[in-house]
C-alpha cells in the first residue's frame, strides 16, 4: 500500500473535531451556554415577545425523546437475544449466577425506592402539572400475569410494553440457545446465520442510538434554556435534592455488596475496596461497565485474589446481565417525576416499577446510556409523561457515571460470592 493510500484509510481518517469532545464536556457547555440564554430571556420573568422562541427551544428535546422511545423496545429485544446466544453460561454455576444477579437487582430497586419514599426528592420543588391525572389500582398478581402474554407478537413494539417484550425475547433467547447447543453438540453450524443477523441487528441499533445520544447536549441546551427562561431556578432545587437521594442510594447498594462480600465469601471489605479501585475509577471516568470490563476481571485475579473462573463468571458473563445502579436509577426516577408533579404512584404501580426495571435492565449493561434509554419503558409501563425525562437528562451525566461504578461493583461482588469461603490460596496448598 502507498503512503498516500494509508493515509486516506479508514483505519486512519481522524474524526471531526466535535467527534473528539467528551460527551461529558460537550454537555457542561451546553449547560453553561444554556443558562447563559436563559438568564437573557428573562430567568423567570420572560418577555412575551419571546414566547415563541422560548417554546421552539424544546424541539431538539422532543426529537430525541421520541428517537429514545422508538428504539428502546428493539433495542432491548435485540439485546437480550444477542446476550443469549453469544454469552457463555455453565449449568449449575450459570443458575446461581442467575440467582445472585437477580438478587442483587431487586434488592437495588428496593433501595432506591425506599429512599424515594423517604427523603421524598420531588417535594423539594414543583414543575407544572401534567395534563392527564395518572390512574392505577392496587396490587393485581393476576393481572399482571395476564398483561405479560401479549395479544400478538409485534404489539409489545408497538406500545412499548417492556414486560410483554422481555416475555417474548426471553422465549426466543431460551429456544434459539437451546437450538445453537443442539446444532454444537451434532457438530452442526446452521444456527451461525441466525447468530450473525443477531449481531448485525444489535450493532446497527446501537449505531443508531449512537447518533441520538450525539444530539443530547442540543436536547440539554434548549430543555434548561426554557426551563430557566420560563421558570428561573427553582426547579432544578428539586433536581438537586434527587441527585442527593440517588447518591444516598447507591451508597446504600454499595453497603448491601460489602455486607454480602464479608457474609458470603472468604473476601475482606476493604481488601475488595481498595484492589477494586481501578475497575470503580474507570467504570467512573469511562461511564461503561464494558469498556472496564477487563480491567474488572483483571483486579478480580491480581488484586483481590479470586479464581480464575469466579472472575470471569462475574466480570465476563455477569457483567452482560447486570445493570443494579441502572435499574435503581431509573425506579427512583419514575418516583420522583411522580412526586414532582404531585402525582401518587401507589404499591401496585411501584410493583409494576420493580419488575419493569428488573426485566429494561437485562441484557442493557452493555448498551451506551442505558439508563436514559429504558427509562421511557419504565416511564410508560405506570402511566408517567415521559417528556419530564428531558429534566433528567440534565443531571443524567453525572449519575450515569456513578451508577456506572455501582454496576461494576456488582459485578464484582457476584464473582466474590461465586468464589465461595474458602481462599485460591487453599486450593494450590
Amino acid at each position: 500500500m502507498s503512503q498516500t493510500e494509508s493515509h486516506n484509510s479508514p483505519e486512519t481518517k481522524a474524526s471531526p473535531w466535535w467527534q473528539r469532545i467528551p460527551l461529558t464536556l460537550q454537555i457542561v457547555i451546553a449547560l453553561a451556554l444554556a443558562i447563559s440564554l436563559g438568564i437573557a430571556l428573562g430567568a423567570g420573568n420572560p418577555n412575551p415577545s419571546n414566547a415563541a422562541l422560548i417554546n421552539n427551544l424544546a424541539i431538539p428535546a422532543e426529537l430525541v425523546l421520541k428517537a429514545l422511545r422508538a428504539l428502546a423496545t428493539p433495542l432491548i429485544l435485540v439485546a437480550v437475544l444477542h446476550t443469549f446466544m453469544t454469552t457463555n453460561i455453565p449449568g449449575t454455576a450459570g443458575r446461581r449466577l442467575a440467582v445472585l444477579l437477580l438478587t442483587n437487582t431487586t434488592a437495588a430497586i428496593l433501595i432506591g425506592l425506599l429512599v424515594a419514599n423517604v427523603l421524598r426528592p420531588g417535594t423539594w420543588g414543583t414543575l407544572a402539572k401534567p395534563e392527564a391525572k395518572i390512574t392505577g389500582g392496587g396490587v393485581d398478581p393476576w393481572g399482571l400475569l395476564k398483561d405479560a402474554v401479549p395479544e400478538a407478537i409485534l404489539k409489545p413494539l408497538v406500545d412499548n410494553n417492556v414486560i410483554q417484550l422481555i416475555v417474548i425475547a426471553l422465549c426466543f433467547g431460551i429456544v434459539l440457545r437451546g437450538l445453537k447447543s443442539e446444532q454444537i453438540a451434532q457438530g452442526k453450524t446452521g444456527y451461525q446465520p441466525i447468530e450473525d443477523i443477531i449481531g448485525i441487528l444489535f450493532e446497527s441499533v446501537i449505531r443508531i442510538l449512537n447518533w441520538v445520544i450525539a444530539l443530547v447536549p442540543f436536547a440539554v441546551f434548549g430543555i434548561v434554556a426554557k426551563t430557566v427562561a420560563e421558570k428561573g431556578f427553582a426547579p432544578f432545587q428539586s433536581l438537586a435534592a434527587f441527585i442527593l437521594a440517588v447518591l444516598v442510594a447507591l451508597a446504600l447498594q454499595a453497603c448491601y455488596y460489602l455486607a454480602r462480600v464479608k457474609i458470603g465469601s472468604w473476601v475482606n471489605p476493604l481488601k475488595f475496596l481498595a484492589g477494586g479501585a481501578d475497575a470503580f475509577l474507570t467504570a467512573f471516568s469511562t461511564s461503561s461497565s464494558t469498556v472496564t470490563m477487563p480491567i474488572t476481571f483483571e483486579v478480580l485475579q491480581t488484586k483481590v485474589g479470586l479464581r480464575e473462573s469466579s472472575a470471569s463468571l462475574g466480570a465476563l458473563v455477569g457483567a452482560n446481565f447486570n445493570n443494579d445502579g441502572t435499574a435503581l436509577y431509573e425506579a427512583m426516577s419514575a418516583l420522583y417525576i411522580s412526586q414532582v408533579i404531585g402525582q401518587h404512584l401507589n404499591l401496585g404501580q411501584q410493583l409494576v416499577v420493580v419488575l419493569t426495571s428488573i426485566f429494561a435492565s437485562v441484557g442493557a449493561a452493555g448498551i451506551p446510556n442505558a439508563g436514559l434509554v429504558t427509562m421511557t419503558l419504565v416511564f410508560t409501563s405506570v402511566g408517567l409523561p415521559t417528556e419530564y425525562i428531558a429534566l433528567l437528562v440534565t443531571v443524567d451525566w453525572f449519575l450515569d457515571r456513578c451508577r456506572t461504578a455501582i454496576n461494576v461493583m456488582g459485578d464484582m461482588t457476584v464473582s466474590a460470592l461465586l468464589d465461595g469461603k474458602k481462599p485460591r490460596s487453599m486450593d494450590e496448598a
